[in-house]
C-alpha cells in the first residue's frame, strides 16, 4: 500500500523493468496505423502483405475438416509436424534428431523463446544481448527475474556500398560484458534489423565464449531460409562442442509466410528441451493445432517443391526494387544479407523546426523524428531503430531507419515512387 501519498508501488511491474525509456509510449504504439495517414505505405512492420503458398492453405483447411486437429496437440508438438522438422532438418544439424526428447513445438518463436527463459533464468541472471535486438527479447528476459547486458554491434558505414556484415562485433567489449552471473547469451542470425549473417569466424569466436564462460546459447535463426547472394547461413549448434549447450529457434511464420499462424520450434539438446517443454506446458500448454498439421505439409514438400529456393528468388527480387529506390533517391544503406530488412541511413535527412512533431516523439531519438516526417510528408512508414538499443547505446541506432520488403512487388514500387520525394529533404 502507498504511504503518505506515494504511489511509486502502484508502477506496473513491467515498467520498473525497463530502462528510463521505460514509461515512454512504444514504437508499435507510435507507429500504428491509427495514427498515420490512411495511404501510408506500411514498410515498417515485418509481416507480409500476401498469403502463404495456396498449397499449405489447403493442407490447413483439410486439417479444419478432420475432428483430430481441431482439439488439444500434445504440448511437444503434434507428432506429424516432429517427424517433419526431424526430416528436414537433421541434414542441417548433421546429427540424427529425436522427436520426443531434442524437438519442440511453440506457439510461434516467441513463445518458444519465452519458455526457454522461464526454464533457466534465475532471479538477477545476465543475458548477454547484441544491439540492435529484436524488441521481445527484452522483456522475455526481465518479466522472468533476468537482467539484460547490452553488447552493440559497431556499424562501419564509411564506404561507398555499405554491408550489414560491417555492423561488427568487439570480441573484447564482449568479455568485458561478462561477469559471474552471466548466464546465457542470444545470438540472431540472420539478424533483425540489421540484416547480418553471423560469418562462421564470429560465431566460432562466441562459440569459445560461450564454453569458457559455460554460457547457455539462444540461437534465434528463424530467417535461416532467407539468405541472400550465396552466404552461408552457419547453424549455431552445429559448431564443435555447441550442441549440449544450445537452442535453436525456428518459424513457420517466417518460413511460409504465415506469421499469424503462431507456430515455431526449438531444436536443441534434451538437456534444454525437457525443463523448456516444462514451461512451455504451463503458458500455453499445447499450439495451435489445424496449423501445425499445415506446418507439417509445408516441410514435407518444400524439398520437392523447391519452395524455399524459389522464396529466396522472389525476395531477392523485392529487395532488388526497394535498394534501388533508395539508390536512385540518393539515401544510404546497409545491405542486407539475410531476412527482409534494411537499415537506412536518415542522418541526413533535414526537416523544419517547427514541424508539428507529436509528443510521443519529442524527447526521443531523431530517428524517431525522421520516421515520423516521412511518414506524415512522403507516405511510407518505416521503424526507428533507436528502440532497439538500451538507453546508454540508443545514439548508435539514432542515424537509422529499418524499412521491410515482405510485400508484393507493386506495394514496394509504389513506396519507391514515393520515396523519391525524400530528396529535397537530405542536405
Amino acid at each position: 500500500m502507498a504511504v503518505n501519498g506515494d504511489r511509486s508501488n502502484l508502477i506496473p511491474f513491467s515498467s520498473r523493468l525497463f530502462d528510463g525509456r521505460a514509461l515512454a509510449q512504444d514504437v508499435w504504439s507510435i507507429f500504428n496505423a491509427a495514427n498515420l495517414p490512411p495511404d501510408c505505405i506500411n514498410l515498417g512492420q515485418g509481416y507480409m502483405n500476401f498469403p502463404p503458398p495456396p498449397w499449405i492453405i489447403q493442407a490447413a483447411d483439410q486439417a479444419l475438416k478432420q475432428t483430430l486437429p481441431n482439439h488439444y496437440s500434445h504440448p511437444k508438438g503434434r507428432i506429424r509436424l516432429r517427424q517433419a522438422i526431424k526430416s528436414f532438418y537433421e541434414s542441417s544439424f548433421n546429427r540424427s534428431l529425436d522427436v520426443e526428447t531434442e524437438i519442440v513445438v511453440t506457439s510461434g518463436a516467441n513463445e518458444g523463446q519465452y519458455s526457454v527463459f522461464t526454464a533457466f533464468l534465475e532471479h538477477g541472471d545476465e543475458v548477454i544481448m547484441f544491439e540492435p535486438f529484436f524488441d521481445q527479447y527484452l522483456p522475455s528476459v526481465t518479466f522472468n527475474g533476468g537482467k539484460p547486458v547490452y553488447v552493440p554491434l559497431h556499424p562501419d558505414l564509411t564506404g561507398e556500398r555499405p554491408n550489414s556484415s560491417d555492423w561488427r562485433i568487439d570480441f573484447d567489449e564482449l568479455r568485458r560484458a561478462i561477469t559471474p552471473r552471466a548466464k546465457m547469451i542470444i545470438i540472431n542470425t540472420p539478424h533483425n534489423p540489421v540484416g547480418k549473417v553471423f560469418s562462421r569466424e564470429e560465431l566460432e569466436k562466441i562459440a569459445a565464449i560461450a564454453e569458457e564462460f559455460n554460457l547457455l546459447v539462444m540461437s534465434d535463426e528463424v530467417y535461416d531460409c532467407l539468405v541472400y547472394d550465396g552466404k552461408e547461413h552457419v547453424r549455431f549448434a552445429t559448431l564443435p562442442g555447441m550442441w549440449d549447450r544450445t537452442v535453436t529457434v525456428l518459424s513457420a511464420g517466417k518460413a511460409f509466410a504465415a506469421t499469424g499462424w503462431r507456430v515455431g520450434w526449438l531444436i536443441g539438446p534434451e538437456s534444454i528441451i525437457k525443463p523448456t517443454l516444462a514451461a512451455s506446458t504451463r503458458i500455453v500448454f499445447c499450439s495451435n493445432s489445424p496449423l501445425q498439421e499445415a506446418a507439417a505439409c509445408g516441410l514435407e514438400q518444400a524439398r520437392s517443391r523447391k519452395f524455399f529456393e524459389n522464396q529466396v528468388a522472389e525476395y531477392q527480387e523485392r529487395r532488388s526494387v526497394l535498394l534501388s529506390a533508395f539508390d536512385k533517391a540518393g539515401l544510404k544503406y546497409s545491405l542486407p544479407e539475410g531476412t527482409y530488412f534494411v537499415l537506412v541511413d536518415v542522418s541526413k535527412l533535414k526537416f523544419p523546426e517547427d514541424y508539428p512533431f507529436p509528443e510521443s516523439v519529442q524527447g526521443r531519438g531523431k530517428d524517431f523524428k525522421a520516421c515520423w516526417f516521412i511518414a506524415m510528408e512522403i507516405g511510407v512508414s518505416s521503424i526507428p531503430v533507436s528502440e532497439f538499443y538500451c538507453e546508454e547505446h540508443c545514439s548508435i541506432g539514432e542515424s537509422y531507419a529499418r524499412f521491410s520488403f515482405c510485400k508484393d512487388l507493386e506495394t514496394l514500387r509504389q513506396a519507391g515512387e514515393r520515396l523519391q520525394a525524400v530528396t529535397k529533404y537530405i542536405s
